[in-house]
């Protein structure tokens, strides 16, 4: 698939933050966003396509982390092996379900974590899908707000980071015009 950047935002100190359609493992980045559950099981959506994707390793550290940290509580990021992908870690955004409460602040909470850890681990580029928006079921403008809030809010509180490059990897559909629309407000 074709990569095609749709909207693009620069922020101070070199960032760009970059919507894109495309596919999610074949991203030109340092590491890539699973939406993920608490229990880091991959059993359907965008989580099975990279775990089948990563092999075995990705699954096993997964399984190992929940053991001994517990399930990854809705908000909250981890990161784990790529396996076999070509990236330098598979950060697991855990983002709410529709009903939950409060989900765009509990999603974009995720994210930021998830932006947070490739910070951490001095990162400079990620690409994250379209989180909670699936399986979740959380209404598709709660999450386009969501998403560019996270990215804004990420680098105005976190001004010295490596991160200087955030895509949002989508496929056409009518999540793009929402993001589009989130940016420009």
């Amino acid at each position: 698939m074709t990569v095609a950047v749709v909207a693009r935002e620069e922020h101070p100190g070199g960032r760009v933050f970059e919507v894109v359609l495309g596919n999610l493992l074949e991203e030109p980045v340092d590491a890539i966003v699973n939406a993920a559950n608490g229990h880091l099981s991959h059993g359907g959506g965008v989580a099975a396509v990279i775990a089948r994707a990563a092999g075995s390793a990705l699954a096993e550290e997964g399984d190992r982390l929940v053991a001994e940290r517990g399930p990854i509580p809705v908000g909250e990021a981890a990161v784990t092996t790529a396996g076999d992908l070509p990236y330098e870690g598979v950060i697991h955004a855990v983002g709410p379900h529709q009903g939950v409460g409060r989900e765009g602040e509990r999603l974009e909470a995720a994210l930021r974590a998830a932006f947070l850890r490739a910070h951490e681990r001095g990162w400079a580029s990620l690409s994250f899908p379209a989180v909670s928006s699936g399986i979740f079921a959380v209404p598709l403008d709660v999450c386009a707000r969501a998403y560019v809030a996270s990215v804004r809010g990420f680098w105005a509180d976190t001004p010295q980071t490596s991160l200087k490059s955030i895509r949002l990897c989508l496929l056409p559909g009518p999540l793009v015009d929402l993001v589009k629309g989130a940016l420009a407000a």
